[in-house]
């Protein structure tokens, strides 16, 4: 039991860590998820190596780290995580696996991801009603505007969910799949309205920084006098800008010029929380 408390004591400090990087610098430095796998996984080899109870808990880390792995690529190029979420993810593969048992830690993983979703879910919505506080005017113009767009598949939404919800009077089911249906382009407009209308800022170029998410490609001014009129683009991508691009936009624009951003919410305090709730669920489960 003591090297599972030290593992999850280990995670808990990083994430802990991690979060007050997340939430003061909008990132997560690639050296806390790195030196987390090499710790946790450097700890579970030196406990095999040293105890009777042989390699097990490192080879299930690995496995671990390798589930991880695909999950995180998986979530990051849907588009659902940032880069130094990802790997936060990728390195807590190495801390979860608890059990000797795949099977167990297959369960572990499942438990951790859906306290941490939930987590998410909570997180964000008190984090968007935050922004949406701070620009309720333009968060109404933005959400009249989009309604207006989408009124007529919302109306036909809206149709279909209260069939389903009828149904659901005979079989319940058909209730909670109603309702879902029916709220979820509602959810869907209110997350694209907050974003569009909270989470959008003008900044100066010589105040642009790497990872900064560029809300639309930037098209760079080209010389009347130069042999090439090709016009070129500083893209908006999930990477966020290099440096190179950077250098780019400051070399062609005066440093007063403004640039729109898109800020990212801070969501590895959600990971936290979701950690901790495991944490919590798991010690419930062994001691009673």
């Amino acid at each position: 039991m003591i090297e599972i408390v030290f593992l999850l004591s280990l995670a808990f400090i990083w994430l802990l860590f991690a979060s007050f990087q997340d939430i003061k610098d909008n990132e997560v430095a690639n050296w806390i998820s790195l030196s987390l796998i090499v710790f946790a996984l450097g700890f579970r080899f030196f406990y095999g190596l040293f105890s009777s109870a042989g390699f097990g808990l490192f080879y299930q880390g690995l496995v671990g780290v390798g589930i991880f792995f695909i999950l995180g690529n998986l979530f990051y190029y849907s588009k659902l995580f940032a880069g130094g979420d990802a790997k936060l993810l990728i390195a807590l593969g190495a801390i979860i696996p608890l059990s000797e048992s795949f099977v167990q830690n297959i369960f572990y993983m499942l438990y951790f991801l859906l306290l941490f979703f939930f987590a998410g879910a909570f997180y964000g919505i008190i984090t968007s009603l935050f922004l949406l506080s701070r620009n309720l005017k333009g968060f109404k113009k933005e959400f009249k505007k989009r309604f207006k767009v989408m009124k007529n598949v919302i109306y036909l939404n809206v149709f279909f969910a209260l069939f389903l919800i009828v149904l659901g009077l005979s079989e319940i089911s058909f209730l909670f799949l109603g309702v879902l249906i029916l709220a979820m382009p509602f959810l869907y407009l209110y997350a694209k309205s907050v974003d569009e209308a909270c989470c959008i800022k003008s900044v100066p170029v010589s105040k642009l920084e790497y990872g900064d998410w560029l809300y639309e490609d930037v098209k760079i001014p080209v010389k009347r006098k130069s042999k090439n009129k090709k016009s070129k683009f500083v893209r908006a991508t999930w990477e966020g800008l290099s440096e190179e691009d950077i250098k780019l936009l400051n070399k062609k624009f005066k440093k007063n010029k403004k640039i729109k951003i898109r800020q990212g919410i801070a969501f590895v305090p959600a990971m936290l929380i979701g950690f901790a709730l495991f944490v919590i669920f798991f010690f419930l489960t062994v001691f009673f």
